[in-house]
């Protein structure tokens, strides 16, 4: 490869679910789209591979197929010695349903999706820093290629970071990650299990015995039926500022010991080592433009607050760093094409912002365990309330437009300042 095939309209770093939404999305605007990942696809990736009725939404705009992919209508949610089954809410802007897909499987499709599309999909590239100009803005990146770790230089007006958490573009720029944000992290292993065909996600926020203790949160486990034989087992921890950093093997054991034996779940029962990954939430790291480099999914710390999902932000900011770069790139360069690229942070934040604002205050909430374990003792009593909170946490409503409910959300959300 000679310098003038590394070279593209735009460069995206990272060929997760962002970099891939992107690319998409670049592409199908007329863009030469270069996608480097350090990887070799497919590759295991840290989650729990559920999709929400958002990530479904995202993936349907994006034309993918998701025909034959495992289904699920709802929740079953443990906790306080309740457990309730909820459906998906029915609503007008997205689905009834979600889906499950390990990230191996999915990522790949993604990658294959915007390759498809148009879009160069180079793997084997350690990102090692960004390029600048004489105005110290970025023109491309620095990278190492191969198994020889060749040393090699894309070029690119403009460059999308979807490096997930690391963020190596954005430090070396300056955007540090924000302490005062919340910072989760996500441990998975996949086990056989007799529970691979569930018509509903199991979640449980009783992660001890004793149900909710300072050790665990604020957090919750999940057992996600992969319909192939085995279940994605894992737990959420939403806040590492709050815990008390328990060893993530014996959360995890003290957990599974408080499930019937006959479901499997258990370590003797696993396939794969145990895995853990962290979630940047609440925008914890901007701006998310910056002299040429916009961020995009986990780098600009999109996982939603009140749940650790991330798939649909990923996509859905792929989709809207694409369009601020297709904006960007159609004006002038200089003043007027900075101008329309700074709109791009502003925009997350009138996205989610109010969002992540109360999803942070929540997070204040699970942080005591007296509170969870009255809330989940007498709350999932209730399935109608519990159906309305899986509205609110899953970021899923009709806003103005929809029930009683919806818009109640739609002035607190209003009123609540962005983070």
């Amino acid at each position: 490869m000679d310098d003038g095939d590394r070279r593209a309209d735009v460069v995206v770093v990272g060929a997760g679910p962002a970099g891939s939404s992107a690319a998409w999305h670049l592409t199908r605007a007329g863009l030469d789209v270069a996608v480097l990942e350090k990887a070799r696809l497919p590759r295991e990736k840290v989650c729990g591979d559920g999709l929400t009725p958002r990530a479904v939404k995202a993936l349907d705009d994006l034309g993918v197929d998701t025909t034959g992919w495992v289904r699920h209508k709802g929740l079953r949610v443990t906790g306080g010695g309740q457990v309730v089954e909820v459906d998906w809410p029915t609503l007008q802007r997205w689905p009834g349903h979600s889906l499950v897909r390990s990230r191996r499987d999915l990522d790949a499709g993604l990658a294959a999706h915007a390759v498809a599309a148009g879009a160069r999909l180079v793997q084997e590239v350690t990102v090692t820093g960004p390029l600048l100009d004489d105005a110290g803005r970025v023109a491309g990146v620095h990278a190492e290629e191969g198994p020889d770790r060749a040393p090699t230089t894309w070029r690119a007006p403009l460059v999308v970071s979807a490096e997930g958490l690391s963020g190596r573009l954005a430090k070396a720029l300056g955007l540090l990650r924000r302490e005062d944000r919340p910072l989760g992290v996500a441990v998975r292993r996949y086990v056989t299990s007799p529970r691979t065909h569930d018509d509903y996600l199991d979640v449980s926020f009783d992660l001890s015995p004793a149900g909710p203790s300072p050790d665990s949160m604020p957090g919750y486990g999940w057992a996600f039926g992969m319909g192939d034989g085995t279940s994605n087992v894992g737990f959420g921890l939403l806040d590492t500022r709050r815990g008390t950093g328990a060893e993530p093997r014996a959360v995890l054991r003290e957990w599974l010991a408080t499930l019937p034996r006959e479901w499997e779940l258990g370590e003797e029962h696993a396939v794969t080592p145990l895995r853990g990954a962290g979630l940047p939430m609440a925008l914890h790291r901007g701006p998310a433009y910056t002299r040429g480099l916009l961020l995009a999914g986990d780098a600009a710390g999109t996982v939603n607050p009140f749940n650790g999902e991330g798939i649909s932000y990923a996509l859905e900011t792929g989709r809207m760093a694409a369009e601020a770069a297709v904006a960007g790139l159609a004006a002038p360069e200089g003043p007027a094409r900075e101008a329309v690229l700074r709109r791009y942070p502003q925009r997350l934040r009138e996205e989610y912002g109010r969002h992540h604002r109360l999803g942070t205050g929540f997070l204040a909430l699970l942080a005591r365990p007296d509170l969870v374990r009255f809330a989940t003792a007498h709350g999932l009593k209730r399935p109608a309330l519990v159906a309305r909170a899986l509205r609110l946490m899953g970021n899923l409503s009709d806003g103005r437009d929809g029930d009683r409910f919806d818009r109640a959300v739609a002035v607190l959300t209003r009123l609540a300042p962005a983070v």
